[in-house]
Order: structure tokens, then sequence, then C-alpha cells
């Protein structure tokens, strides 16, 4: 045979030889399908009131700051000492849903003013609403690397049969989700909550002797204040101060319902301009009439959008002057037995 013709024909048989083991080990691992990576797990989300709280920590001097402990939680207070050798009391300041310990309306005017009026102040952070829930953190993605560059989308389009078989084969999760729970529980669990917070202010405050202890509430923090006073019925707190009280979607008792039930020294502050706020307190006062309240007082005020200023400065006049006409003098200290 001539020689021309030999190397050809012994090519082609290499070519109808087996591949090696070897040969075939690295063609498999490049194209067998990578095992599914493990499921990266998420950070739990922090509640917003905490992000808020956070922030409040680099804006606020240390000084002001009182971390309390509510059960297993800690929660950011803000403390003002009055401005006096003598202070007349201390008043625990509620903010409403959404707002932070030093919220621009009522909650912070009030904690830096009333000092100077006698008044210590104790601002508090309240868990976020129970009806605002987290949103889900997304899952990280890694970055492609060197060794496994990102697939271009004409690619995936390629793959993407392939791919979802090799998803598919994998082994569903059979682990039963945890029931969802009821709005009862849900309520119920923000309750406690709550009222674990307003306890720990509550000693917070006795620890200082106080002649009289003030509970505040602004907006939805006012609902709170109420009702935790109609369920514990401290005997060192006998005045209650509503700021534009507002009731949480679906919570029940009305303010109207359980407000004259407290025969506690109550001063309703609420803006007349605004027709819900107004018809609010107009169903609060007749209740109040009905219940023959021996000292429920509703103070009427005007709203202010174009001078915030003014109309946070007639807020503080408005208590100064209920807290120095009408406040029910208190023992400043902690109940007890018999």
């Amino acid at each position: 045979m001539p020689r021309a013709l030999r190397l050809p024909l012994a090519a082609l048989c290499l070519a109808l030889l087996p591949a090696s083991p070897a040969v075939l080990g690295e063609e498999d691992s490049a194209t067998a399908p990578k095992e599914p990576a493990s499921a990266v797990e998420r950070a739990p989300l922090e509640e917003r009131s905490q992000e808020d709280s956070t922030s409040l920590e680099r804006q606020i001097p240390i000084r002001d700051q009182q971390r309390l402990k509510a059960g297993e939680e800690a929660f950011l207070a803000l403390w003002q000492p009055a401005n006096v050798s003598a202070p007349e009391g201390l008043v625990i300041l509620l903010p409403g849903d959404g707002e932070t310990a030093d919220w621009p309306e009522a909650i912070g005017p009030l904690r830096r003013g009333l000092p100077n009026s006698g008044w210590s102040t104790l601002a508090l952070t309240l868990p976020d609403p129970s009806d605002d829930p987290l949103p889900p953190r997304p899952l990280k993605t890694e970055e492609p690397t060197k060794a496994e560059p990102a697939v271009s989308p004409e690619k995936a389009q390629e793959e993407g049969p392939a791919n979802t078989e090799q998803a598919g084969s994998a082994e569903p999760n059979t682990d039963p989700a945890p029931p969802p729970l009821s709005r009862d529980a849900i309520q119920k669990t923000q309750t406690d909550r709550v009222f674990a917070r307003i306890e720990a202010a509550l000693a917070f405050a006795r620890q200082q002797k106080p002649k009289a202890i003030v509970l505040l509430g602004h907006g939805t923090g006012a609902y709170w204040a109420a009702q935790f006073l109609a369920a514990n019925e401290p005997q060192d707190v006998r005045n209650l101060l509503l700021v534009a009280a507002e009731l949480p979607a679906g919570y029940a008792p009305a303010l109207e319902d359980s407000l004259p039930e407290l025969k506690l020294a109550t001063g309703d502050f609420y803006y007349k301009d605004q027709p819900a706020d107004r018809d609010a307190a107009l169903r609060r006062s007749h209740a109040s009439k009905r219940q023959k309240h021996p000292a429920y007082i509703q103070i009427a005020m005007k709203g202010l959008p174009g001078d915030r200023t003014t109309e946070q400065e007639q807020l503080i006049r408005r208590i100064r002057g209920w807290l120095s006409l009408h406040l029910e003098a208190g023992t400043g200290k902690a109940p007890t037995d018999g």
C-alpha cells in the first residue's frame, strides 16, 4: 500500500477507537448537571421601628437614650429629665403607628418642651402595627465566578428545558407549612408586646419617684394608653392625655366605649378642622356624658398646616395648661397590695 494512503487510514482507526476513561471523565464533569446549591438562609428582617430606633441612636445624645427591656425584647426610650430642681411629675409618651420616639408631631415637641415646664418625659418606641407585615427579604444571588461565567440570555433560552427538568428532579420539601395565625392571635400578641413596653416604662418611671405619672398617647398611641389603663388599673397612674386619638384598624373596643369606664382625669385634645377627628371626638364626648365621667375634658385645637412650629407650640401650651389645672395628684409610688 502506498505511504500516502497509510496515514489517513491510521487516523481513521484512531478516531473509531473508544475514548479513554480519563477523557470521558473530563467530558462528563463538564456536561454533568451540577448539584443544586444549598438554599441561602434568609436573615430575619428588622422591624421598621427597630430600624428607626437605630437611626435615632445616631442622632440623639447618648444621655437621652434609655434601653428598656420588655420580656425578651429590648427597645429604645428617650428620657428627658425636668429642667427644675423639684419636678412636677413624669409624662410617658406613646407614639402612634409608624411614628418614632422623637416624631415631629406631638411626641418630639412634647418630649423636649415639657421639661422646661417642670415635667420629665419618657418617649417610647412601640412595635410595628400588627396589620403592617414585613416585606420578604429577597434571596441573595451569587456572583458568577471565573470558572463559571454568566450564561448569556441566548444560551439560557436554549438550555431552559434541560435546566427545568434537572430542577424538577430535586426532592421536594415535604415539611408542612405552619398554619397561619388567626386575627385574634395576632392582635393578642401585639397587645401583649405593647403592654409589656408600657409596663417597662412605668418601672423606669417609678424609679425616679415622681409626684405624678401621666400617660399620654398620640394617634393610635392614645388607644394603647387607654387600653393599658383599663386592663391593668395601676394605682399610681391617675391621669390620661389623648392627642388626635385614633383606633388601630381592626381593633376594638372603640375609644368612646372604653374611656368613660376609666374614671381617670382625662384630657382629650383633638383638631376641630379635621372632620374625622371632630366626629370621633363628638362620640367620645357624648359617651362621657352618658356615663357621667367625673373628670373628662375635651380641648379643641386648630391645625396650622402652613406653620407646624406654631401648631406644636400651641399643643405644648394646651398640655401644660391642662397639667396645671386638671392634674389629679398621685403618690408617685408603685402600687402595693392591701
